[in-house]
C-alpha cells in the first residue's frame, strides 16, 4: 500500500523524504495528519479491530438506501491508539474507511503507574484518573496495580488493550450498549492522559 504512495500533504512529504522518522515527531510537528499512509510508514506494527458493523437506512426519492456503518479501532499495543467510523454500501469498503479514519485520529497515550497500591513507577497503567464522555456514555478509567488486568466492558477493553495499557479499573454510566459512544468515550478518556505534562 505504501509502495506506490504519493504524498499529498507537507507532513506526508517530510515522512517520505525521511525527515520525520517517528510518530512522536509527526505529532509534535503540529502539522495536520491527513493521510493514513503516514501512519502505515511510521507505525508498521499497527493492529486493527472492528468493534461494530451496523446497517443504517435513509429514505431518498428513489426509495430506501441501505449503507453499512463500521466502527474500528487501531493501535500498536505500545501507547498509540485511534478510533474511526466509515460508511459505505458494502461491508469491505466501509471497514477500510473506518480503519483509515482511525489512523487519522491516532494519538499517544501517556502511560504510567498512578495506582496507590502499586507505585512501581512502570508504564503498565495510567498516570492518573481520567474521564471521557460521548453522548450519554461516561467512562472513568482509574489506574490499577500490576497484575490486575483490564476491568472494563468488552468494547472499552478492546480499545484499552490496543492502547497498550495493561492494568486499569473502569467505571461507566449511561447507554453502554451504544458501541460507538462507548468506544469514543473510552478514547476521549485515554486522550486526557496527554495533558499530564502541561501541569
Amino acid at each position: 500500500m505504501t509502495e506506490d504512495w504519493v504524498p499529498r500533504t507537507r507532513l506526508g512529504r517530510l515522512v517520505a523524504d525521511g525527515k520525520i522518522k517517528t510518530m512522536d515527531e509527526a505529532l509534535a510537528s503540529q502539522l495536520p495528519l491527513k493521510e493514513p499512509e503516514i501512519v502505515d510508514v511510521l507505525l508498521p506494527d499497527l493492529e486493527d479491530d472492528v468493534l461494530e458493523i451496523s446497517m443504517v437506512q435513509r429514505m431518498t426519492d428513489s426509495g430506501r438506501r441501505t449503507k453499512f456503518r463500521v466502527t474500528a479501532v487501531v493501535g500498536n499495543r505500545n501507547g498509540y491508539v485511534g478510533i474511526g467510523t466509515g460508511k459505505a454500501s458494502q461491508v469491505a469498503p466501509a471497514i477500510q474507511k473506518a480503519i483509515n479514519d482511525a489512523k487519522l485520529n491516532i494519538f499517544k497515550v501517556q502511560r504510567g503507574c498512578g495506582s496507590w497500591e502499586c507505585g512501581c513507577g512502570g508504564e503498565h497503567s495510567l498516570p492518573f484518573k481520567v474521564t471521557g464522555s460521548c453522548g450519554s456514555v461516561r467512562v472513568t478509567l482509574i489506574p490499577g496495580p500490576k497484575g490486575l488486568g483490564i476491568v472494563a466492558g468488552d468494547v472499552a477493553k478492546r480499545v484499552i488493550e490496543l492502547a497498550g495499557v495493561n492494568d486499569v479499573w473502569s467505571f461507566t454510566k449511561g447507554q453502554t450498549k451504544t458501541t460507538v459512544n462507548f468506544a469514543k468515550a473510552t478514547y476521549e478518556a485515554l486522550k486526557k492522559t496527554m495533558y499530564v505534562k502541561r501541569w
